[in-house]
């Protein structure tokens, strides 16, 4: 489970910024609290803010780590011993501020893994500039310990120590790891275990961000694994659809093949409806539903694998298109270890702060982006937020009416529209 993510001079975020999802000592919703070894961890968090806050950037920090650490094989990488055009991934750093801009930016996380595999959390980080990585690092603790962090490996520009690998292996990434390159990547590809399993944590999260849309756009073309050939996955998803729109009641799939190549196939999807004069049914194209509908459906694929491998979802604007009680309940599958028997993670964005009632989310679950005059971002908990008087907030109040009421800052500084006025 991510413990925490802390991560700087990334887009609108110039400082030292941390989401922590470590339970405070709080007393709302314990049930909601997951303890590992020494840890209390929460499920879900849930991020506010106004537009153009940086909310969205918490996420895309999340995913640009996750995307190095999987892709970074490609930097810089040789083939037949001849250099390839690198694919690096150039991190964009805060823009407004001349030392920002040429600095590096910084990406850092501490999780801790199952019961059944040992509880061992680990810190890993990386920095990066527009040349390659500058510094990376991983650290680990045993289960029983409660003292400092162990080293598996430290990188300092070209500067390495790798007391925590076995002394086989050193060798081997030394010749070749390049700039670009993360030791943790190339460590997965030489097959060794402690550096694949890091890779491996990064490949079990999904993102999906419902305000781009081109990848709106392509999350819709999603299927399940195994929905077009397997019966009981199919009728998962329709048991899925039930819990909101039991108007579906399956679904044909055809396959279908190119007309210009053989091996091209594509699937067309249509969900089955019932009549409502007679026994029949009758179906209509999938892409033909109401944009909620397709919205639930791609994310059926990221639900069930992160809720099968205890992984970590992302979801930028949650709320788009969906009604506030389907976003409640889509909350809620997180919330009932009944369901997320493998403690897997919701962390989303929302303008609807219909979710800020204070019946659902507790305060250190809730947190707010907020942008400054000069066009930094901020990211702060509501458990942590103190009022004018310094007095933090009570578990009792009314947060989504305080909120709108700008108490706890983050929503938009307003002008009426007054240049549409004919003077």
């Amino acid at each position: 489970m991510l413990l925490q993510f802390n991560f700087k001079n990334f887009k609108s975020f110039k400082d030292d910024t941390t989401l922590d999802l470590t339970a405070t000592k709080i007393s709302e919703f314990n049930n909601h609290v997951i303890s590992i070894a020494n840890e209390r961890i929460l499920p879900v968090a849930a991020i506010f803010g106004a537009n153009a806050s940086g909310k969205s950037n918490v996420q895309e920090a999340f995913r640009y780590m996750a995307m190095y650490v999987i892709n970074s094989l490609d930097y810089g990488d040789e083939s037949d011993g001849k250099k390839k055009k690198s694919k690096f991934f150039r991190p964009t750093p805060f823009l407004f501020d001349s030392k920002s801009k040429t600095e590096e930016s910084s990406f850092e996380i501490y999780f801790i893994d199952s019961e059944e595999n040992g509880a061992k959390t680990y810190n890993y980080g990386f920095t990066v500039d527009s040349t390659g990585v500058r510094e990376e690092w991983l650290n680990y603790k045993a289960k029983t310990t409660r003292g400092n962090y162990k080293r598996i490996f430290y990188r300092n520009g070209e500067d390495y120590d790798f007391s925590g690998i076995p002394s086989k292996s050193q060798e081997n990434l030394k010749i070749a790891l390049e700039k670009e390159t993360l030791i943790v990547s190339l460590g997965a590809k030489l097959k060794i275990a402690k550096l694949k399993f890091i890779r491996d944590w990064f490949l079990n999260n999904d993102f999906a961000d419902f305000g781009r849309p081109i990848e709106n756009f392509f999350l819709s073309q999603l299927i399940p694994e195994g929905f077009a050939d397997n019966e009981t996955v199919r009728n998962k998803v329709v048991d899925y659809f039930a819990s909101f729109d039991p108007s579906i009641i399956g679904f044909n799939v055809e396959v279908l093949k190119s007309d210009n190549d053989d091996e091209d196939e594509h699937l067309k999807i249509d969900a089955i409806h019932r009549m409502i004069d007679s026994d029949q049914t009758t179906s209509i194209p999938l892409q033909n539903e109401s944009a909620g509908t397709l919205k639930m459906f791609a994310l059926y694929p990221m639900l069930d694998d992160v809720l099968s491998t205890g992984g970590v979802l992302f979801v930028d604007e949650l709320n788009a298109r969906l009604h506030p009680l389907l976003v409640r309940a889509f909350i809620i599958t997180f919330l009932n270890p009944e369901i997320n028997t493998k403690n897997a993670q919701l962390i989303f964005t929302s303008h609807d702060s219909w979710q800020l009632n204070g019946n659902i989310l507790r305060r250190d679950e809730i947190w707010f982006a907020e942008k400054d005059l000069n066009g930094i971002s901020n990211l702060y908990s509501l458990a942590d937020f103190v009022d004018e008087d310094g007095v933090k907030i009570r578990k009792d109040e009314n947060y989504e009416k305080n909120y709108l009421l700008g108490k706890y800052g983050a929503i938009p500084s307003l002008r009426y529209f007054d240049m549409f006025k004919e003077e």
